[in-house]
């Protein structure tokens, strides 16, 4: 069975997280693939138990297709601090807690990095996104995307979501908040991946 995803074809996306669900709808509109977050399909979300973002990725993507009926897209993705050994991680959505929202994790972010500088402040979006035909399909495509940048000590912009107003980006002298829809799309890590997919899907 291919892999390859016809025109105008209905996906449903994994994830509750509106931001998400339109930068990804927006990188496949010159497909016409219609992506729908699993919230459309009243689909609740799975615990995210796994120790990895492919792992947990999984979890989602199966947990979608298994209850709609139609290939899912899952996206597991988050922050990695080097100066707290990769942390948040795998936890970045739930870093200040179960119920955080992005401002309450931001916060927690910004008070763990008290007392460092400069490069010490170093940081990296990772985005796996799992694409599957069925929810027993045993070849998912599995891809990753990474963007390089550093935590800045405080937020700047409005653009985007999650730690997008802390990240900031040394060549372009910007946070990701600060950056167009556009220019977003084509640098994220999220943005990297799914460019992999749509070539994978190509092939």
């Amino acid at each position: 069975m291919s892999s390859s995803v016809s025109e105008s074809q209905r996906i449903v996306l994994a994830s509750d997280n509106r931001g998400k669900a339109r930068e990804i709808q927006t990188m496949l509109a010159s497909r016409a693939i219609r992506v729908l977050p699993q919230n459309a399909f009243a689909v609740a979300s799975i615990e995210e138990t796994a120790p990895t973002f492919v792992e947990n990725a999984l979890l989602k993507a199966r947990n979608a297709a298994r209850y709609t009926g139609l290939p899912a897209l899952a996206d597991d993705s988050g922050l990695e601090v080097e100066a707290l050994a990769g942390a948040p991680g795998i936890h970045s959505a739930r870093y200040a807690g179960g119920d955080a929202d992005d401002q309450a994790n931001t916060s927690k972010l910004l008070q763990a990095l008290e007392g460092f500088e400069g490069e010490e402040r170093g940081a990296r979006f990772r985005c796996v996104l799992v694409f599957l035909r069925h929810p027993y399909d045993p070849s998912p495509l599995i891809v990753e995307g990474a963007w390089e940048g550093r935590i800045t000590e405080s937020p700047r912009g409005q653009g985007g979501f999650g730690y997008d107003p802390v990240f900031y980006l040394p060549d372009l002298d910007r946070t990701a908040a600060q950056l167009s829809a556009e220019e977003k799309n084509r640098l994220s890590h999220r943005g990297k991946a799914l460019q992999q997919l749509i070539r994978r899907w190509r092939n």
